[in-house]
């Protein structure tokens, strides 16, 4: 017989209960879900009907809290990467913002087209903006590693365009994380560091500590603590490099002594402190259950630029005679909270809620000097501070009908309203000032100007500060129709309106399951999609320090991004930001031919119009013309976000998962997960007549831009896992693939490949007693380093290792962790 659910079946990204039902889904991706049973029940993509994670009909990863644990990563973010095939999160070797959120795309997609939910309501983004890192230019994500791990019980990662379901961002899917609910709670102590060095120390400290009250209240209660230390694998600037000014043309004498060690370009992972605190918790009130939940989080991430040697110009030698190394410091504060009530009126399921987040990072640099104020320059300024906040209201309803003993009907609508700020804050004006000071006769560079603003992170201008806000008003409905014990039909629809340039659009989505037998089904959908462009992609502006190649060399530059509507931007081509459009096909097998394996094979294709991607950097006599024209220095590069290309990427997911119960000798889990994905770009919107009037060599998407989408990535990824548990030992021993890539440049002869590498991750843990358990483990255990086969910036001792690397660069990591649980 079938069965259906009057219950609200969780909450929802478009909202409420509903979106908790499709975040909590099916689990397509079984190597995630080694805790869960073949059996087990999880919440599929329509409402209010439990399925087993292989009878989903749409192919979901479920990833349980004792899987984050023996990763043995830093945060949610790193265990995803560790667990999901589809997902990629390449390591960062600086690069400002784009360091500190270091956030991945799912499905070869961007971060910020995949929604982020928690307990099944829409997740803030950070104010931070992908904006200086080659990949993923320009997205504005939710961050998850601000949500204490210790307090997720599980994530659910929904792997279909979900738009027409949960709203703006579902492009490539949903990631829901569920809070923990349970009673009593764990502490634990995790330290560990890196193999060769002995650096990049991480010390992690989290727990968590959950109550009941009244006949059906709980409460839980959860943080986590984490210091990461810096890890460096440059390598000390080549002897033949001139570190000082000469003097009387002679090389000067402390060129022979100098600690090249100590001036290389910090390159690895880099120093963060942070603190995230949370709770979860309901209480059943009459007829109506009310619930609420929040976190709150200050995390401090320090990012030391490239050393200014002693023979720059910037390097005043009455301040700095050893030259410099500037340290931006990003200062966040992040807070979430949601409250909410959910019943039952005349059968009918509701859920109605209020979420509102907040996110505010402010930035300082120390170290530094604004050359052009002199040397009385300031060496440390308030450089700005980024800020966002969303604030979510929704309504979901749903109800079951039994509309014969073998079919039922799920039928769910909603209203959802959100409001959405961004601000630019300016710096102080030393920061940004422009100097007019000269370099003396009698010194090195002698009547050369130095750059303006300071050093690393000039301060965002008055012209840069801004203050943005948007509604969005949003109603969808959705059927779930079990039309026989084998035959089931999913339909969704959404319309949405922004008050911005935005505008209003329909979405929609069908998808079907049909069990050809007992342990074989088939499963498919089809959707559209959209991505409204983020408050930052629109109004974020500021100046910082990026290598690029110029003419085959890498070179230092000052870029400057640009606001979209700035008039600087316009003359240059800029236009306003409209949504990206997105069509979304997928086609699937589930096989059970044992109780005890199970297999997955989804295929898709995901095509995206309008993507917005950063241009190339527009640099040369005719850019600075127009800079000068609109009160900008004439040493600047310029940069825009614009609705640049179309893609299409296709992909499969493999996935298998075999339990076998050995008896005596314990119990043993396999998991094999594969992931095929690529991406290609479809179409380039031409040059603007703005930019083509400048001259011939202007392109407004070069070939370095269009690979870091298509060519910086892998291809292909392959883990296997194995789970042994014994008495009171349990061994993990997981070995991931991941597929050679391609950094392309604008010249071809300087692209870098680097091929396929296997890495090996290690846990054995020990129960000492019912409450205390002891682990060590290695994450890449043979301390398997990318193909040093990049090039090498002998001025800054670094560019060995690519700095996109999809497992690091810093080789092996080893730790220790001590629990208790209570």
């Amino acid at each position: 017989m079938a069965k259906y659910s009057k219950g609200a079946g969780g909450g929802g990204a478009r909202m409420g209960a509903a979106i908790l039902a499709v975040g909590a889904a099916a689990a397509a991706f079984p190597v995630l879900a080694q805790d869960a049973e073949v059996g087990e029940l999880v919440v599929t993509g329509t409402r209010g009907q439990p399925r087993t994670v292989i009878d989903s009909p749409t192919p979901i990863d479920v990833i349980s809290a004792a899987e984050l644990e023996r990763t043995g990563r830093a945060g949610a973010f790193q265990a995803l990467q560790t667990l999901v095939p589809s997902f990629n999160l390449p390591a960062r070797a600086g690069g400002g913002t784009s360091t500190v959120i270091a956030t991945g795309g799912l499905r070869g997609l961007n971060p910020d087209q995949t929604l982020v939910l928690v307990n099944g309501k829409r997740r803030h983004k950070t104010s931070l903006i992908n904006s200086v890192s080659s990949l993923y230019n320009g997205s504005v994500p939710a961050d998850l590693d601000l949500i204490p791990v210790s307090g997720i019980d599980r994530i659910e990662v929904l792997r279909d365009g979900a738009a027409a379901q949960y709203g703006s961002d579902a492009i490539a899917g949903v990631i829901n994380i569920m809070l923990k609910k349970n009673k009593g709670g764990q502490l634990a102590v995790t330290y560990g560091e890196n193999f060769d060095r002995g650096d990049g120390d991480l010390l992690q400290v989290q727990g968590d500590y959950g109550l009941e009250f009244g006949d059906s209240g709980f409460l839980k209660l959860f943080f986590n603590t984490k210091d990461q230390a810096l890890s460096n694998r440059a390598v000390p600037v080549a002897s033949n490099i001139q570190i000082y000014p000469r003097i009387g043309g002679q090389p000067d004498p402390r060129e022979l002594t100098v600690d090249r060690s100590r001036i290389t370009r910090n390159y690895g992972v880099l120093p963060q402190w942070g603190v995230n605190v949370g709770f979860n918790g309901s209480y059943q009130a009459g007829a109506a259950e009310l619930y609420s939940f929040g976190t709150y989080s200050k995390r401090v991430s320090d990012l030391p630029f490239t050393f200014r040697a002693p023979n720059s110009v910037n390097a005043l030698p009455q301040v700095y005679p050893e030259g410099f190394r500037p340290n931006l410091v990003i200062d966040e504060k992040d807070y979430e909270l949601a409250l909410g009530a959910r019943g039952e009126t005349a059968g009918w399921s509701w859920d109605v809620s209020t979420t509102y987040g907040r996110n505010r990072a402010e930035e300082n640099v120390a170290e530094s000097i604004n050359a052009s104020l002199g040397p009385s320059s300031p060496t440390s300024f308030y450089v700005g501070a980024l800020e966002s906040s969303e604030w979510v209201n929704s309504l979901d309803v749903t109800r079951g009908f039994q509309l014969s003993e073998a079919s039922d009907l799920q039928v769910s609508f909603g209203l959802q309203h959100r409001r959405e700020t961004y601000e630019v804050e300016a710096g102080e004006p030393a920061s940004y000032a422009a100097g007019l000071y000269v370099i003396p006769a009698g010194q090195p560079f002698a009547g050369q100007r130095p750059a303006t603003g300071a050093q690393a992170a000039p301060g965002f201008q008055p012209s840069d500060a801004s203050k943005s806000s948007r509604n969005n008003y949003a109603a969808y409905a959705e059927l779930g129709w079990n039309v026989s014990d084998r035959f089931f039909l999913g339909a969704a629809a959404r319309y949405e309106d922004y008050d911005d340039a935005s505008g209003d659009t329909l979405v929609g989505k069908v998808n079907a399951r049909y069990d050809l037998t007992e342990w074989l089904g088939v499963r498919g959908a089809i959707s559209t999609g959209f991505r409204a462009p983020g408050l930052a992609q629109q109004n974020y502006a500021a100046s910082s320090s990026q290598f690029r190649q110029v003419g085959g060399v890498l070179t230092l530059l000052q870029i400057k991004t640009l606001r979209v509507g700035s008039p600087e931007a316009i003359a240059l081509g800029a236009e306003p930001l409209q949504p990206e459009e997105s069509t979304n096909y997928s086609v699937g097998v589930t096989l059970q031919p044992l109780p005890s394996l199970n297999v997955t094979v989804d295929a898709y294709q995901i095509e995206v119009d309008g993507r917005i991607a950063i241009t190339s950097t527009l640099t040369g006599t005719a850019v600075s013309n127009i800079l000068i024209a609109n009160g900008l220095s004439g040493d600047l590069s310029a940069q825009y976000y614009t609705n640049a290309i179309d893609t299409r990427t296709r992909g499969v997911d493999v996935v298998a998962t075999w339990r076998n119960d050995l008896g005596a000798y314990g119990n043993l889990r396999w998991s094999l997960g594969y992931n095929w994905n690529e991406t290609k770009i479809t179409g380039v919107i031409p040059n603007p007549p703005e930019l083509t009037a400048l001259g011939s060599g202007f392109v407004l998407f070069d070939r370095l831009s269009r690979g870091n989408l298509t060519e910086a990535f892998p291809k292909s990824k392959v883990s296997a896992n194995a789970n042994y548990e014994l008495d009171r030992w349990t061994v993990n021993l997981r070995a991931t693939r991941y597929g050679g890539f391609t950094v392309w440049q604008n010249i071809p002869a300087n692209d870098r490949s680097f091929g396929p590498k296997w890495i090996t991750d290690l846990e054995v843990g020990f129960d000492v007693n019912d409450q205390v358990n002891v682990a060590v483990g290695a994450n890449n255990l043979f301390n398997v380093y990318p193909s040093p086969n990049g090039t090498f910036n002998a001025n800054l001792g670094s560019g060995q290792y690519p700095g996109t690397s999809p497992f690091g660069f810093t080789g092996g990591f080893y730790y220790a962790r001590l629990q208790y649980s209570f």
